[in-house]
Protein backbone atom coordinates (compact mmCIF):
# COMPACT_ATOMS: atom_id res chain seq x y z
CA UNK A 1 0.00 0.00 0.00
CA UNK A 2 1.57 3.32 -0.99
CA UNK A 3 1.94 6.35 1.95
CA UNK A 4 -0.84 8.02 0.57
CA UNK A 5 -3.34 4.91 0.76
CA UNK A 6 -2.13 4.37 4.14
CA UNK A 7 -2.83 8.06 4.97
CA UNK A 8 -6.26 7.23 3.85
CA UNK A 9 -6.76 4.46 6.10
CA UNK A 10 -8.79 4.58 8.80
CA UNK A 11 -9.57 1.69 11.90
CA UNK A 12 -12.57 0.00 11.54
CA UNK A 13 -13.67 -2.67 14.59
CA UNK A 14 -9.73 -3.04 15.00
CA UNK A 15 -9.29 -3.65 11.35
CA UNK A 16 -7.67 -0.85 8.51
CA UNK A 17 -9.89 0.02 5.71
CA UNK A 18 -8.23 0.98 2.59
CA UNK A 19 -9.72 1.80 -0.44
CA UNK A 20 -11.44 -0.58 -2.02
CA UNK A 21 -10.48 -3.00 -4.60
CA UNK A 22 -12.87 -3.11 -6.95
CA UNK A 23 -14.74 -5.65 -8.16
CA UNK A 24 -12.93 -7.69 -5.27
CA UNK A 25 -14.44 -11.50 -5.13
CA UNK A 26 -13.20 -13.06 -2.05
CA UNK A 27 -13.15 -17.42 -3.11
CA UNK A 28 -12.28 -18.63 0.44
CA UNK A 29 -14.16 -17.47 3.63
CA UNK A 30 -15.17 -19.28 5.96
CA UNK A 31 -18.45 -18.83 8.17
CA UNK A 32 -19.70 -21.38 10.69
CA UNK A 33 -22.94 -22.87 11.14
CA UNK A 34 -23.12 -23.45 14.92
CA UNK A 35 -25.05 -25.75 16.78
CA UNK A 36 -28.30 -23.61 16.98
CA UNK A 37 -28.70 -22.93 13.74
CA UNK A 38 -27.47 -26.82 12.63
CA UNK A 39 -30.11 -27.97 14.78
CA UNK A 40 -32.96 -25.46 12.76
CA UNK A 41 -32.14 -27.68 9.90
CA UNK A 42 -31.49 -31.02 10.86
CA UNK A 43 -34.26 -33.62 11.03
CA UNK A 44 -35.38 -34.08 14.68
CA UNK A 45 -34.05 -37.96 15.00
CA UNK A 46 -29.93 -36.11 14.00
CA UNK A 47 -30.83 -33.32 16.60
CA UNK A 48 -31.21 -35.92 18.97
CA UNK A 49 -28.09 -38.07 18.10
CA UNK A 50 -26.01 -35.19 17.55
CA UNK A 51 -27.17 -33.65 21.64
CA UNK A 52 -26.31 -37.73 22.42
CA UNK A 53 -22.99 -38.59 20.58
CA UNK A 54 -21.79 -35.40 19.26
CA UNK A 55 -18.96 -35.96 16.15
CA UNK A 56 -16.77 -38.47 15.77
CA UNK A 57 -13.21 -37.15 15.70
CA UNK A 58 -11.55 -38.24 12.66
CA UNK A 59 -8.15 -37.30 13.59
CA UNK A 60 -6.31 -36.50 16.86
CA UNK A 61 -2.99 -34.02 16.18
CA UNK A 62 -0.32 -33.99 18.75
CA UNK A 63 0.24 -29.95 18.05
CA UNK A 64 -1.57 -26.76 19.07
CA UNK A 65 -3.22 -24.48 16.51
CA UNK A 66 -2.07 -20.84 17.15
CA UNK A 67 -5.48 -18.78 18.65
CA UNK A 68 -8.30 -20.66 19.13
CA UNK A 69 -9.65 -22.41 16.80
CA UNK A 70 -6.73 -20.55 14.54
CA UNK A 71 -9.03 -18.03 14.19
CA UNK A 72 -8.02 -14.57 14.74
CA UNK A 73 -8.98 -13.02 18.03
CA UNK A 74 -10.84 -10.10 16.78
CA UNK A 75 -13.06 -12.48 14.74
CA UNK A 76 -14.58 -13.64 17.66
CA UNK A 77 -18.45 -12.30 18.32
CA UNK A 78 -18.47 -9.71 20.90
CA UNK A 79 -21.16 -12.57 23.07
CA UNK A 80 -18.06 -15.30 22.81
CA UNK A 81 -19.86 -16.93 19.69
CA UNK A 82 -17.91 -18.48 17.15
CA UNK A 83 -16.10 -17.16 14.37
CA UNK A 84 -17.94 -16.95 11.16
CA UNK A 85 -20.99 -17.56 12.56
CA UNK A 86 -23.05 -14.98 12.43
CA UNK A 87 -24.09 -13.07 8.92
CA UNK A 88 -24.23 -9.62 10.20
CA UNK A 89 -20.64 -10.00 12.57
CA UNK A 90 -19.17 -11.33 9.53
CA UNK A 91 -20.57 -8.68 6.76
CA UNK A 92 -19.60 -5.72 9.42
CA UNK A 93 -16.18 -6.80 9.45
CA UNK A 94 -15.24 -8.44 6.07
CA UNK A 95 -17.89 -7.52 3.49
CA UNK A 96 -18.41 -4.00 4.46
CA UNK A 97 -14.79 -3.03 5.44
CA UNK A 98 -12.93 -4.28 2.48
CA UNK A 99 -15.96 -3.55 -0.26
CA UNK A 100 -16.61 -7.34 -1.17
CA UNK A 101 -18.34 -7.46 -4.52
CA UNK A 102 -18.90 -11.30 -3.70
CA UNK A 103 -17.76 -13.76 -1.31
CA UNK A 104 -18.21 -17.20 -1.56
CA UNK A 105 -18.57 -19.15 1.63
CA UNK A 106 -16.71 -22.79 2.14
CA UNK A 107 -18.03 -23.75 6.37
CA UNK A 108 -15.96 -24.84 8.86
CA UNK A 109 -17.88 -27.52 9.81
CA UNK A 110 -17.01 -29.10 6.39
CA UNK A 111 -13.62 -29.50 7.64
CA UNK A 112 -15.06 -32.06 10.46
CA UNK A 113 -18.50 -34.09 9.20
CA UNK A 114 -17.12 -35.86 6.11
CA UNK A 115 -15.99 -38.94 8.50
CA UNK A 116 -19.19 -39.07 9.88
CA UNK A 117 -21.50 -42.58 9.49
CA UNK A 118 -22.89 -42.04 6.21
CA UNK A 119 -26.46 -41.29 7.04
CA UNK A 120 -25.78 -39.01 9.99
CA UNK A 121 -22.61 -37.23 7.12
CA UNK A 122 -25.19 -36.95 4.63
CA UNK A 123 -27.84 -35.19 6.99
CA UNK A 124 -25.07 -33.15 8.29
CA UNK A 125 -24.13 -32.06 5.46
CA UNK A 126 -27.42 -31.19 3.98
CA UNK A 127 -28.30 -29.22 7.26
CA UNK A 128 -25.18 -26.82 6.60
CA UNK A 129 -26.20 -26.51 3.15
CA UNK A 130 -29.69 -25.38 4.27
CA UNK A 131 -28.54 -23.19 6.72
CA UNK A 132 -26.45 -21.44 4.14
CA UNK A 133 -29.15 -21.10 1.71
CA UNK A 134 -31.92 -19.56 4.26
CA UNK A 135 -29.06 -17.17 6.58
CA UNK A 136 -26.50 -16.18 4.46
CA UNK A 137 -27.44 -16.32 0.51
CA UNK A 138 -30.84 -15.51 0.56
CA UNK A 139 -30.66 -12.23 2.89
CA UNK A 140 -27.19 -10.91 1.22
CA UNK A 141 -26.82 -11.13 -2.32
CA UNK A 142 -22.79 -10.82 -1.91
CA UNK A 143 -22.89 -14.42 -0.50
CA UNK A 144 -22.24 -17.39 -2.70
CA UNK A 145 -22.42 -20.98 -1.34
CA UNK A 146 -20.40 -24.13 -1.84
CA UNK A 147 -22.45 -27.46 -1.98
CA UNK A 148 -20.70 -29.27 0.62
CA UNK A 149 -21.52 -33.35 0.33
CA UNK A 150 -20.58 -36.53 2.26
CA UNK A 151 -17.63 -37.36 -0.22
CA UNK A 152 -16.62 -40.21 0.99
CA UNK A 153 -20.43 -41.93 0.23
CA UNK A 154 -20.51 -40.92 -3.35
CA UNK A 155 -24.03 -41.89 -3.99
CA UNK A 156 -25.31 -39.65 -0.86
CA UNK A 157 -22.53 -36.91 -2.28
CA UNK A 158 -24.48 -37.03 -6.10
CA UNK A 159 -28.06 -36.95 -4.17
CA UNK A 160 -27.03 -33.37 -2.85
CA UNK A 161 -25.43 -32.05 -5.51
CA UNK A 162 -28.45 -32.59 -7.52
CA UNK A 163 -30.57 -31.61 -4.43
CA UNK A 164 -28.59 -27.86 -4.35
CA UNK A 165 -27.49 -27.86 -8.22
CA UNK A 166 -31.00 -26.23 -9.07
CA UNK A 167 -30.30 -23.30 -6.73
CA UNK A 168 -28.02 -20.92 -8.79
CA UNK A 169 -26.66 -19.55 -5.34
CA UNK A 170 -23.98 -22.51 -4.80
CA UNK A 171 -20.89 -22.12 -7.25
CA UNK A 172 -19.22 -25.12 -6.48
CA UNK A 173 -19.07 -28.30 -4.78
CA UNK A 174 -16.55 -28.66 -1.65
CA UNK A 175 -13.91 -31.55 -0.39
CA UNK A 176 -11.60 -31.86 1.78
CA UNK A 177 -7.92 -32.45 0.35
CA UNK A 178 -7.36 -35.74 2.43
CA UNK A 179 -9.13 -38.15 2.22
CA UNK A 180 -9.53 -41.84 2.27
CA UNK A 181 -8.25 -42.46 -1.00
CA UNK A 182 -6.28 -40.36 -3.90
CA UNK A 183 -9.33 -38.41 -5.63
CA UNK A 184 -8.22 -39.89 -8.76
CA UNK A 185 -9.61 -43.15 -7.60
CA UNK A 186 -12.99 -44.11 -9.58
CA UNK A 187 -15.02 -43.98 -5.87
CA UNK A 188 -15.41 -40.20 -6.79
CA UNK A 189 -15.92 -40.41 -10.34
CA UNK A 190 -19.72 -40.46 -9.70
CA UNK A 191 -19.27 -36.82 -8.00
CA UNK A 192 -17.46 -35.38 -11.04
CA UNK A 193 -20.03 -36.48 -13.66
CA UNK A 194 -22.83 -34.93 -11.61
CA UNK A 195 -20.63 -31.50 -11.07
CA UNK A 196 -19.63 -31.23 -13.99
CA UNK A 197 -23.19 -31.70 -15.57
CA UNK A 198 -24.25 -28.83 -13.77
CA UNK A 199 -20.81 -26.75 -14.61
CA UNK A 200 -19.75 -26.79 -11.04
CA UNK A 201 -16.26 -26.60 -9.83
CA UNK A 202 -14.66 -29.03 -7.37
CA UNK A 203 -13.25 -27.40 -4.87
CA UNK A 204 -10.37 -29.45 -2.68
CA UNK A 205 -9.66 -27.88 0.86
CA UNK A 206 -6.98 -27.82 3.27
CA UNK A 207 -8.39 -30.14 5.79
CA UNK A 208 -8.59 -33.90 6.68
CA UNK A 209 -11.02 -35.88 8.73
CA UNK A 210 -10.03 -39.29 7.17
CA UNK A 211 -7.49 -40.60 9.74
CA UNK A 212 -4.22 -39.48 7.54
CA UNK A 213 -2.08 -36.85 8.03
CA UNK A 214 -1.66 -34.41 5.72
CA UNK A 215 1.84 -35.39 5.64
CA UNK A 216 3.17 -38.38 3.25
CA UNK A 217 5.33 -39.76 6.39
CA UNK A 218 3.11 -39.82 9.33
CA UNK A 219 1.72 -37.29 11.67
CA UNK A 220 4.05 -34.39 12.45
CA UNK A 221 4.69 -32.80 15.89
CA UNK A 222 4.14 -29.02 15.37
CA UNK A 223 1.24 -26.71 13.54
CA UNK A 224 4.60 -25.49 12.03
CA UNK A 225 5.35 -28.40 9.64
CA UNK A 226 1.96 -28.34 9.40
CA UNK A 227 0.82 -24.90 7.84
CA UNK A 228 4.02 -24.99 5.66
CA UNK A 229 3.69 -28.77 4.58
CA UNK A 230 0.02 -28.16 2.73
CA UNK A 231 1.09 -28.34 -0.48
CA UNK A 232 1.98 -32.01 0.05
CA UNK A 233 -1.45 -33.02 -0.18
CA UNK A 234 -1.94 -31.05 -3.43
CA UNK A 235 0.77 -32.66 -5.10
CA UNK A 236 -0.78 -36.31 -4.68
CA UNK A 237 -4.38 -35.42 -5.41
CA UNK A 238 -3.05 -33.74 -8.35
CA UNK A 239 -1.04 -36.51 -9.55
CA UNK A 240 -4.05 -39.01 -8.53
CA UNK A 241 -6.29 -36.81 -10.98
CA UNK A 242 -4.03 -36.79 -14.01
CA UNK A 243 -2.93 -41.06 -13.43
CA UNK A 244 -6.26 -42.28 -13.12
CA UNK A 245 -7.22 -40.48 -16.47
CA UNK A 246 -9.73 -38.31 -14.80
CA UNK A 247 -9.78 -35.81 -16.87
CA UNK A 248 -10.17 -37.85 -20.34
CA UNK A 249 -13.58 -38.99 -18.73
CA UNK A 250 -14.56 -35.79 -17.64
CA UNK A 251 -12.97 -33.57 -19.78
CA UNK A 252 -15.07 -30.32 -18.99
CA UNK A 253 -13.82 -30.67 -14.70
CA UNK A 254 -12.40 -27.81 -12.93
CA UNK A 255 -10.80 -28.15 -9.74
CA UNK A 256 -9.92 -25.80 -7.37
CA UNK A 257 -6.98 -26.07 -5.16
CA UNK A 258 -7.93 -23.93 -1.89
CA UNK A 259 -5.40 -22.86 0.68
CA UNK A 260 -1.88 -24.77 -1.08
CA UNK A 261 -0.21 -22.15 -2.50
CA UNK A 262 0.77 -22.76 -6.36
CA UNK A 263 4.32 -22.47 -6.52
CA UNK A 264 5.10 -25.97 -6.30
CA UNK A 265 2.82 -26.75 -9.61
CA UNK A 266 5.72 -25.75 -11.83
CA UNK A 267 8.12 -28.40 -10.76
CA UNK A 268 5.45 -31.06 -10.35
CA UNK A 269 4.92 -30.25 -14.06
CA UNK A 270 8.19 -31.16 -15.05
CA UNK A 271 8.54 -34.07 -12.97
CA UNK A 272 5.10 -35.69 -14.32
CA UNK A 273 6.15 -34.64 -18.20
CA UNK A 274 9.69 -36.38 -17.21
CA UNK A 275 7.88 -39.73 -15.75
CA UNK A 276 5.60 -39.69 -18.57
CA UNK A 277 8.82 -40.17 -21.16
CA UNK A 278 9.90 -42.89 -18.85
CA UNK A 279 6.63 -44.52 -18.07
CA UNK A 280 4.23 -43.76 -20.86
CA UNK A 281 2.81 -47.57 -21.48
CA UNK A 282 2.04 -47.72 -17.56
CA UNK A 283 -0.60 -44.75 -18.03
CA UNK A 284 -2.79 -45.83 -21.27
CA UNK A 285 -5.92 -43.38 -20.25
CA UNK A 286 -3.66 -40.05 -20.82
CA UNK A 287 -3.84 -38.89 -24.60
CA UNK A 288 -1.88 -35.93 -23.81
CA UNK A 289 1.49 -34.78 -21.30
CA UNK A 290 0.30 -34.17 -17.78
CA UNK A 291 1.10 -30.63 -18.05
CA UNK A 292 -1.42 -29.71 -20.27
CA UNK A 293 -3.91 -31.57 -17.65
CA UNK A 294 -2.27 -29.53 -15.02
CA UNK A 295 -2.51 -26.09 -17.32
CA UNK A 296 -6.54 -26.59 -18.25
CA UNK A 297 -8.09 -28.09 -15.36
CA UNK A 298 -6.29 -26.68 -12.47
CA UNK A 299 -6.89 -23.15 -10.07
CA UNK A 300 -5.65 -21.83 -7.03
CA UNK A 301 -6.77 -19.82 -3.94
CA UNK A 302 -3.92 -16.78 -3.21
CA UNK A 303 -4.28 -17.60 0.69
CA UNK A 304 -1.23 -18.66 1.70
CA UNK A 305 0.76 -18.42 -1.17
CA UNK A 306 4.41 -18.08 -1.11
CA UNK A 307 6.44 -15.43 -0.06
CA UNK A 308 10.20 -15.09 -1.27
CA UNK A 309 12.10 -12.38 0.65
CA UNK A 310 12.63 -10.83 -2.70
CA UNK A 311 9.15 -9.88 -4.62
CA UNK A 312 10.48 -10.34 -7.89
CA UNK A 313 11.63 -14.03 -7.34
CA UNK A 314 7.35 -14.47 -7.02
CA UNK A 315 6.75 -12.78 -10.33
CA UNK A 316 9.61 -14.78 -11.95
CA UNK A 317 7.84 -17.90 -10.74
CA UNK A 318 4.31 -16.56 -12.35
CA UNK A 319 5.61 -15.56 -15.54
CA UNK A 320 7.35 -19.26 -15.62
CA UNK A 321 4.08 -21.01 -14.66
CA UNK A 322 2.22 -18.94 -16.89
CA UNK A 323 -1.60 -19.93 -15.97
CA UNK A 324 -2.24 -16.42 -14.82
CA UNK A 325 -5.96 -16.68 -15.52
CA UNK A 326 -5.74 -19.23 -12.92
CA UNK A 327 -4.88 -17.18 -9.77
CA UNK A 328 -8.19 -16.72 -7.44
CA UNK A 329 -8.24 -14.06 -4.33
CA UNK A 330 -8.57 -15.39 -1.25
CA UNK A 331 -8.43 -13.75 2.55
CA UNK A 332 -9.56 -17.04 4.53
CA UNK A 333 -11.26 -14.78 7.19
CA UNK A 334 -11.70 -15.41 9.95
CA UNK A 335 -8.35 -17.67 10.54
CA UNK A 336 -5.48 -15.80 11.89
CA UNK A 337 -3.17 -15.74 8.69
CA UNK A 338 -6.21 -13.70 6.84
CA UNK A 339 -4.92 -12.15 4.24
CA UNK A 340 -6.25 -7.76 3.58
CA UNK A 341 -6.65 -7.46 0.07
CA UNK A 342 -4.34 -4.38 0.10
CA UNK A 343 -1.80 -6.89 1.49
CA UNK A 344 -2.40 -10.23 -0.37
CA UNK A 345 -0.18 -9.84 -3.49
CA UNK A 346 3.59 -8.72 -3.72
CA UNK A 347 3.98 -5.62 -4.81
CA UNK A 348 5.50 -6.43 -8.12
CA UNK A 349 2.44 -8.24 -9.33
CA UNK A 350 1.19 -5.98 -12.11
CA UNK A 351 -2.20 -4.04 -12.27
CA UNK A 352 -3.43 -6.50 -14.86
CA UNK A 353 -2.60 -9.49 -13.35
CA UNK A 354 -4.16 -8.02 -10.31
CA UNK A 355 -7.72 -7.32 -11.80
CA UNK A 356 -7.34 -10.72 -13.03
CA UNK A 357 -6.56 -12.04 -9.37
CA UNK A 358 -9.40 -9.98 -7.64
CA UNK A 359 -12.03 -10.60 -9.88
CA UNK A 360 -11.66 -11.49 -13.72
CA UNK A 361 -10.89 -15.31 -12.97
CA UNK A 362 -13.30 -16.05 -10.73
CA UNK A 363 -15.99 -14.57 -12.80
CA UNK A 364 -14.57 -16.74 -15.96
CA UNK A 365 -14.67 -19.90 -13.58
CA UNK A 366 -17.32 -19.84 -11.59
CA UNK A 367 -20.32 -19.06 -14.50
CA UNK A 368 -22.99 -18.70 -11.81
CA UNK A 369 -21.64 -15.42 -10.64
CA UNK A 370 -23.37 -12.58 -12.13
CA UNK A 371 -21.09 -10.15 -14.58
CA UNK A 372 -19.90 -7.32 -13.08
CA UNK A 373 -17.38 -4.71 -15.00
CA UNK A 374 -13.78 -5.42 -14.00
Amino acid sequence: MTQLEEAQAVQIGGRRRAPAVTPLIDCDVHNQIDAAALKRHLPQRWVEHLQDFGLRAGTSTGFVRPRALACATDTWLPDGGLPGSSRAFMTEQLLDVWGHTYAILNPLNQLGMAHQPAEYCAALESAVNDAVAAEWVEPDPRFYGSICVPFEYPDLAVAEIERLAPNPRFVQVLFNVVTMAPVGNRRYWPIYEAATAHDLPVALHVAGGSGHPMTGCGWPSFYYEDHTGYQQSFLDQVTSLIAEGVFERFPDLKIVLQEGGFTWMLPLMWRLDRSYALLREHLPALERLPSEYCRQHFWFTTQPIEEPERPEYFMQMVDRLAMDARYLFASDYPHWDFDAPDQALPASVPAELRQRIFSANALSLYTRLPAVAT
